[in-house]
């Protein structure tokens, strides 16, 4: 293959804005300058970045980055076709090379010494070296650099050094209103107006939790799956407990407290 095109989205992502995010992006996009998405997880990050992947017709390549993950996975390696040794572009090099959007996801998981591959990429000079056979690539004129990462879990050993966040634009995701919120519960499960308020009131007891028991409150994402859940004739009160509360926690007396909340609202 020798252009991105089997990674452009046909069908378009739904996507409801809460803020001015998508001019942020254009005008990131148009400049080509790197951008950088921050904000808790299920809070709509990689949603938004499909969409408008969608939305300007831009092949899409995401990296789901994690510890283990090495310079390589990136940019690419020799492999063995045959009785032949033959280079292969890693994800990131097809996006520099034939031009779309590279994502990496979470990109405070990735050693240091991976994501130092991005640098040359962040500035005016917009190249990627390949080390291992001394090309030099000048990124196409469609290449656009896109991070994200959850603040939340941020720690000494797991943070982006303050020289590469100072490289990018930054989209600041968060919990939407509760008005876009329900929109989005009603749009994503095709549940009710009424079970999507009440799912609302679940996830403000939760959020309310942050740093008292819980890591995070509970994502738009988990609503949405409870909300799934109860459409497909689970009890509203088991489908909070399956969708929202047992993923988030192992904590016995935080479930507890939340489930005697639920059936509150049950």
């Amino acid at each position: 293959m020798t252009d991105n095109s089997g990674f452009i989205i046909t069908n378009e992502p739904k996507y409801i804005e809460v803020s001015n995010e998508s001019k942020v992006f254009e005008a990131s996009w148009v400049n080509r300058i790197p951008l950088m998405l921050k904000g808790p997880t299920g809070s709509g990050k990689t949603r938004f970045i499909e969409h408008m992947s969608w939305k300007l017709k831009m092949p899409l390549i995401t990296v789901s980055c994690h510890e283990d993950m090495t310079a390589s996975d990136l940019v690419g390696r020799f492999l063995l076709e045959g009785t032949e040794t033959v280079w292969k572009d890693g994800p990131l090099t097809r996006a520099v090379r034939y031009g779309g959007i590279c994502y990496l996801d979470e990109i405070v998981e990735a050693r240091q010494d991976t994501t130092v591959v991005i640098h040359s990429l962040t500035d005016d000079r917009r190249i990627l070296p390949i080390e291992k056979t001394g090309e030099i690539i000048k990124a196409h004129k469609n290449f656009f650099l896109i991070i994200s990462y959850n603040p939340g879990y941020q720690s000494v050993l797991k943070d982006l050094k303050e020289s590469t966040k100072q490289r990018f634009a930054s989209i600041n995701f968060d919990y939407p209103t509760k008005d876009i919120e329900k929109e989005i519960i009603m749009l994503e499960s095709k549940t009710t107006g009424e079970i999507a308020e009440k799912l609302i009131k679940v996830s403000e007891r939760t959020r309310n939790l942050k740093g008292r028991g819980l890591h995070e409150g509970a994502s738009t994402r988990m609503l949405i799956t409870a909300a799934k859940l109860i459409k497909s004739d689970l009890g509203f009160i088991e489908a909070c407990l399956k969708g929202i509360v047992h993923p988030m926690t192992d904590d016995q007396d935080v479930i507890d407290s939340l489930e005697r909340s639920i059936r509150d609202l049950g």
